[in-house]
């Protein structure tokens, strides 16, 4: 019996400073008969996302082999019961169009009338718990506080936004990299204050929009932005932090360190990172939580959503430039 052929990209090349498309090939691959224990799924959407960017440097990803990310898929024919044919379930065998996974590396997706697929992606998946852990796990956000968060039009972003708002932030500013993005966050998307971080000196746009002092800074960035939050927050305020966008094109030359680290004994704040793999177990809670708004529109999950495994380099180069607005996600097959 003949096996179907599956199509992968693979980082043929690493990049110095920011990727390109002429780093990546896309192949041809014949699917392998299962093994007892193992089931082929058909994937049908990708998510992709900064951290990929610093997995492509050495001691990442290795060269000319499928990449990695969080994937969805319906599995087409399965050698395990845990994986039926027909289920939908998520793994991390992304960048191609088939996987051949086991029950250790795939869950089943829960599936909850009136919420798309795609948003296990976005605020439900990885992105939403990303933000749900940062401000009631590492943060502790209180009712009444306020809080700074750098990269707030990006999936965790848009995501810890809401958040902040369901779970009654008094005060919710936000960066973004254009004004057209800043004024969504603000219209649409409930923050009470957002300015583009291109347009005057960071700490200056950071003192209009929270003139008051800050209670908790999400922080998404690093460099300037965890700097001029430092100067903003007030006594005993917390960091939470998440990612550091501002260095994963070039890890090897960060940016300087805050100028006005030692503010952080001075304020006595308290500057925690995460890393959402650590808290998979919070996942229950992001979709009790969740949900709900989900359906009553409370929430909304913002998705950048480019269609075709062809252009999942285009999309990944995308995100890397700014270019979506909220989780970009790559639709793969129906």
């Amino acid at each position: 019996m003949s096996r179907p052929t599956a199509r992968a990209v693979h980082l043929v090349a690493r990049p110095t400073g920011a990727a390109t498309a002429e780093q990546f090939a896309f192949v041809e691959e014949r699917v392998p008969a299962l093994e007892s224990g193992e089931a082929l799924v058909e994937n049908l959407y990708q998510s992709v996302d900064p951290y990929m960017r610093e997995e492509m440097d050495e001691g990442g990803w290795d060269l000319h082999a499928p990449l990695e990310g969080r994937t969805l898929g319906r599995v087409v024919e399965s050698r395990t019961d845990a994986l039926p044919v027909g289920a939908l379930v998520f793994h991390r065998q992304a960048w191609r169009t088939h996987a051949v996974v086991t029950p250790e590396r795939a869950h089943l997706l829960p599936v909850f009338d009136g919420v798309p697929l795609s948003n296990h992606l976005s605020v439900l998946g990885g992105t939403g718990l990303s933000a749900w852990v940062g401000l009631t796990r590492i943060a502790r956000f209180q009712p009444g506080e306020s809080i700074f968060i750098s990269a707030a039009a990006g999936g965790v972003g848009t995501a810890a936004g809401q958040l902040a708002r369901l779970l009654g932030a008094g005060r919710i500013v936000g960066s973004a990299g254009s004004a057209a993005k800043a004024a969504r966050l603000v219209d649409h998307l409930g923050f009470d204050a957002a300015f583009d971080y291109h347009d005057a000196p960071l700490a200056d746009r950071l003192r209009e929009a929270a003139s008051d002092g800050l209670d908790v800074y999400f922080d998404n960035v690093g460099g300037d932005h965890l700097e001029a939050a430092i100067g903003a927050l007030r006594d005993h305020g917390r960091i939470a932090w998440c990612g550091a966008v501002a260095q994963y094109d070039d890890l090897r030359n960060p940016p300087a360190a805050p100028r006005n680290l030692y503010d952080v004994v001075g304020k006595s704040l308290r500057l925690e990172g995460f890393l959402v793999r650590n808290h998979l177990d919070a996942r229950p809670e992001l979709y009790d939580f969740l949900v709900p708004h989900l359906r009553s529109g409370a929430v909304v999950a913002e998705e950048t959503v480019v269609d075709g495994f062809d252009r999942v380099v285009d999309a990944f180069l995308g995100v890397m430039r700014g270019a979506n607005t909220g989780k970009m996600i790559v639709h793969l097959a129906d």
